[in-house]
């Protein structure tokens, strides 16, 4: 499988067991608030959240594509994504190359970020709980990782405003995941419909006018 995170994540418990860790607000806070590092990185973020870092690096990597980028963003951000999504669909634990796991950015940076993100976080947190887990655990696990590689792909591929649905669907994964929320994973399962469906109207849009534009040209 490789070396988790470029050797930067390591078993957090005995027996192989990863610790649990708390709500993605509190550990975005309490990294925000050590002052002792110069810089975060994923990898750091990862061992914070324990066993249920899944949800929290893909929510991570999803959140910049719900709003508009530029060209090339959703390919940076797709990317780790599909890594993530491939492993929870094999039921694998998570881990991304050096290259990934290594990317950070400056404590007073992060801190700055974190302060705007936390309180939103916070929020969406409280309205989520367990419930409906049997859409959480293994087998129901391993769809979600299938829907959301096949999200990550989208997210990768240069569509106008194709990252914006996709996106939103990843997010609601990933907030069901965190929160052991199966009403969370519903609601994502009922945007991946949507984000299917738009995508695939805008691509059979595209593909038609470029054989319009193709026949007006040679005949």
């Amino acid at each position: 499988m490789g070396e988790m995170l470029g050797d930067e994540a390591d078993l957090a418990a005995d027996g192989g067991e990863r610790k649990r860790g708390g709500r993605l607000s509190e550990i975005l806070a309490s990294l925000a608030e050590d002052t002792s590092r110069e810089r975060v990185s994923v990898a750091d973020i990862f061992q914070a959240m324990g066993d249920r870092a899944f949800g929290a690096l893909i929510l991570i990597f999803a959140l910049p594509n719900i709003i508009p980028s530029p060209p090339g963003t959703s390919a940076l951000t797709g990317a780790p994504l599909v890594f993530l999504s491939a492993q929870l669909m094999l039921g694998q634990s998570p881990w991304l190359p050096k290259l990934i796991a290594n990317r950070s950015v400056a404590q007073s940076d992060f801190s700055a970020i974190a302060s705007r993100v936390s309180p939103w976080l916070a929020r969406g947190e409280r309205m989520l709980r367990p419930r409906l887990g049997f859409l959480i655990y293994p087998p129901a696990e391993y769809l979600t990782g299938f829907l959301c590689l096949i999200l990550s792909i989208i997210l990768i591929l240069p569509i106008p405003l194709g990252n914006i649905l996709p996106a939103i669907a990843i997010c609601l994964f990933s907030f069901g995941i965190l929160e052991r929320d199966g009403l969370c994973v519903l609601l994502g399962m009922v945007m991946f419909a949507v984000s299917v469906t738009v995508v695939a109207g805008v691509l059979f849009a595209l593909i038609k006018g470029v054989i319009l534009l193709l026949t007006t040209m040679l005949f």
